[in-house]
């Protein structure tokens, strides 16, 4: 059950919907809402806030401080691609932008996504670039993929067709997003963007990384993980379970033609392979049970549901596989990170 709490003073026309999920980030949410009024675009921009059954005082926090945010409160913890989802359905403009709690805008990020989606037309997704919330170092401008569907951050300069954006900052007109689907809600959180945005390609669109404006983003700052600490990489239990998961699950529902089969048996071979060596290294056989051993039996489970799935898919492709590859990247991104930050620490 959700309960839905209206704007005061929110705009009639809104030229734009932001969505922003949030599960206690009562410390977060001021930030990144000040950062959308303080947008020198000159139209109406309407804010809904899904909060997935917080602990903290979001909900009270966001009915005294911003009366003009529409807020929907979950009476349980549903995750990103349910309470995404949720949101899409009571926005009113014609654009959607999702953006994270612990995102902020710069100020005419707005502006510069209304002005591209002019010139690009609907059907795209577009994001802008990628900035640390700490230090202000640039992440990215959107993401390649590697064969394995790990992304692989852009960081050349100008706005440049990408295999995906994350959902911390993804742009998409509200017409495609109904005729996409929305997030799958069978992957709960982590990897619904690359879904999503490897859907939109499939079906003929096109995934820009803008090089003007952007926005900050604390990485992992909600969910843990997904950031270096030091000379380390360190991650969660839980988010490292899920991305494996529904990489996975991407793969299998995305990747046009025959080449998909050996390219999930190299994949899930891999997969057993690093995990067996991880739990070694790190002596926790947990590692290797819920994050690696979880795929395969994630997939012997979901089968029928993935098939379904890839069969629509399939079914309303556009593009021939030449195309879909042609933001994917040969390099492996784990071995590069190996390299570059020797093995995860895996927090639980």
């Amino acid at each position: 059950m959700v309960s839905l709490h209206r704007a005061v003073g929110g705009p009639t026309d809104p030229a734009c919907t932001v969505c922003i999920a949030n599960y206690n980030g009562r410390d977060l949410l001021g930030s990144c809402i000040d950062s959308l009024i303080a947008q020198t675009f000159g139209g109406g921009i309407e804010i809904v806030v899904h909060d997935d059954a917080s602990t903290d005082d979001s909900v009270a926090f966001l009915r005294e401080h911003y009366p003009q945010v529409i807020v929907l409160a979950s009476e349980s913890n549903v995750g990103f691609c349910i309470g995404n989802n949720r949101m899409a359905e009571v926005a009113s403009a014609p654009f959607l932008l999702l953006l994270n709690n612990d995102a902020a805008l710069l100020p005419d990020a707005i502006e510069v996504l209304l002005e591209a989606s002019a010139i690009h037309g609907n059907g795209n997704v577009l994001t802008l670039p990628q900035y640390d919330w700490q230090d202000g170092t640039l992440i990215d401008r959107g993401d390649a993929l590697d064969p394995f569907y790990n992304p692989i951050p852009n960081l050349r300069e100008g706005t440049r067709d990408v295999a995906m954006t994350i959902g911390a900052c993804l742009w998409i007109a509200h017409d495609t997003w109904r005729k996409l689907g929305g997030f799958p809600e069978w992957m709960e959180s982590i990897g619904e963007d690359l879904y999503l945005c490897c859907l939109a390609r499939l079906q003929g669109g096109r995934v820009i990384a803008l090089g003007q404006s952007g926005y900050r983003h604390w990485q992992g700052k909600t969910f843990g993980g997904n950031r270096a600490t030091g000379n380390a990489l360190v991650t969660t239990l839980k988010r490292r379970r899920l991305s494996e998961r529904n990489k996975t699950f991407a793969m299998i529902t995305c990747t046009p033609g025959a080449l998909v089969w050996p390219l999930l048996a190299l994949h899930l071979a891999l997969l057993v392979a690093e995990g067996a060596v991880l739990a070694l290294l790190r002596r926790d056989w947990r590692i290797f049970d819920e994050i690696y051993l979880n795929v395969p039996r994630q997939l012997r489970s979901q089968w029928r549901t993935l098939m379904m799935h890839r069969a629509r898919n399939m079914k309303l492709r556009q593009i021939g596989i030449r195309r879909y590859l042609s933001t994917f990247s040969p390099l492996p991104r784990k071995l590069a990170m190996l390299l570059r930050y020797g093995i995860p620490r895996v927090r639980h």
